[in-house]
């Protein structure tokens, strides 16, 4: 698992300047899924997502750690996947990135950075002690993944071997440090967005490039830029040392594979590889995640399995997180506890068609950043309180359309057609004409609500 990677960060996706080839040759002796989503857009509901098959209503981690939700943890009576599979015989590890309030539960061994942790020379916690390792964080995490299939003595094993890269602030490794600098990054097509019917988007001034970034680079912008080319060399130098990140990922990812090769593991091994959840890189004027728009909704998802999955598959049916847990208990013979809510990938892996599958998807984000910044907040640049000033909202994805409720702001609420906009700049809802399609997509929320138990 990699922290806020974007699903088009991958050649196999698609990407023109980005090379990845190991990720690629996940995805040519695998699946990759092209329309793969996280239904609550923060790194602790992603992870918990995975690590349960459960949506945060019912995990319980609905926010961040650190923000008014903080004392959450994952319910007790919902299990994990590494849980239900150390239960079953399986030696279980956990190396990188936690970013959970919980002690991880179900590993034999485990060794997390806190927090978010450091590019650099960074300390993990072992054993409820810091200790400090030398080097860059993305080899380090890297090496105790590999050390602890060394040691997996030949018995069935869980490894969770999740990445700090690519999130913020960036540092890139030294090797790493000089690429994209010959080119001029391209700007995304809704860079310059004016937000103009999309209210609750206009109001996120925290999440521009010119406003929450500059303190990333303090002493490093050029003196003398007037405001917009500033705006402009803070995009560059973000996207690029976004991009160069995952690099380091990409070729960490590429000792794990040949060392399942050269232990002769890569037929009986099960390999999933995605982030916690999608992430802006100038779409919009922004970074981050959070809305229910696109870049931060979509996430990557890459499976091999060669028992089971399909070569080269490139896979269009809609997947979310919640279906990893079942998905790996499944391929490993494992009953899936019952509360679990994702659905098991296996025939999808496979090639073989379904009416059985999902149409829709369920987004819900809870954090509500607004309301810790007081009654008295005014949006606008220099008074920000607490970072990212987006309300909860819920909505509804289906392969067409997508439509959202903010149901803090009275009846506000997005409806967009994803065919014929898909950078989701025009809001449909209050548009005439489109009366039937809210009612069905309205109907389809709260029937997906109802069955799911998301009450609100």
């Amino acid at each position: 698992m990699t922290d806020d990677q974007t699903a088009e960060q991958m050649s196999c996706a698609g990407h023109s300047l980005l090379h990845t080839p190991n990720i690629d040759r996940l995805a040519g002796e695998g699946a990759r899924f092209a329309n793969a989503y996280c239904t609550n857009s923060l790194c602790a509901p992603g992870r918990a997502a995975v690590l349960t098959g459960t949506y945060s209503h019912v995990n319980g981690i609905l926010g961040n750690p650190g923000g008014a939700e903080s004392a959450e943890r994952i319910d007790p009576a919902v299990p994990t996947f590494p849980q239900v599979l150390q239960e079953s015989g399986y030696r279980t590890g956990l190396f990188g990135k936690w970013h959970l309030r919980d002690e991880p539960k179900g590993f034999d061994e485990w060794k997390i950075l806190p927090g978010q942790g450091v590019y650099f020379d960074p300390e993990f916690i072992v054993g409820g002690e810091r200790l400090r390792y030398q080097g860059y964080t993305t080899d380090i995490t890297t090496d105790m993944a590999l050390d602890f299939l060394e040691r997996a003595d030949g018995g069935p094993f869980c490894l969770l071997y999740h990445q700090k890269a690519p999130h913020r602030p960036f540092t890139p490794a030294p090797r790493h440090a000089g690429l994209y600098d010959e080119i001029d990054w391209p700007f995304p097509t809704t860079y310059n967005d004016d937000y103009s019917s999309r209210e609750v988007a206009r109001r996120a001034l925290d999440m521009r490039f010119e406003i929450s970034l500059r303190p990333d680079y303090h002493g490093q912008i050029p003196e003398g830029l007037e405001p917009e080319a500033e705006r402009d060399w803070i995009f560059q130098r973000f996207v690029k040392d976004h991009h160069r990140t995952v690099v380091g990922v990409d070729e960490g990812l590429g000792r794990i594979l040949d060392f399942l090769d050269d232990k002769g593991l890569a037929e009986d091994t099960v390999v999933v590889y995605t982030s916690d959840n999608g992430f802006y890189l100038g779409e919009h004027g922004w970074y981050d995640k959070r809305f229910m728009y696109e870049p931060s909704l979509r996430i990557p998802l890459l499976m091999r399995y060669p028992r089971v999955a399909t070569t080269g598959l490139v896979e269009a049916r809609m997947v979310i997180h919640q279906d990893i847990a079942p998905t790996i208990l499944d391929l490993c013979g494992v009953p899936i506890p019952g509360v679990m809510q994702g659905q098991c990938l296996r025939h999808v892996l496979s090639g073989n068609p379904s009416g059985d599958w999902r149409e829709s998807v369920l987004y819900s984000y809870y954090e509500d950043s607004w309301a810790r910044s007081g009654p008295n907040y005014v949006p606008r640049p220099g008074n920000y309180g607490t970072p990212h000033r987006i309300t909860p909202h819920r909505g509804i994805r289906t392969e067409r359309h997508k439509l959202i409720e903010y149901y803090r702001e009275g009846d506000y609420w997005e409806l967009f057609d994803l065919q014929e906009d898909p950078n989701e700049l025009r809001n449909l809802y209050h548009e005439p004409g489109h009366e039937d399609l809210i009612s069905e997509l309205t109907d389809g929320l709260r029937s997906l609500q109802r069955s799911l138990g998301e009450d609100g």
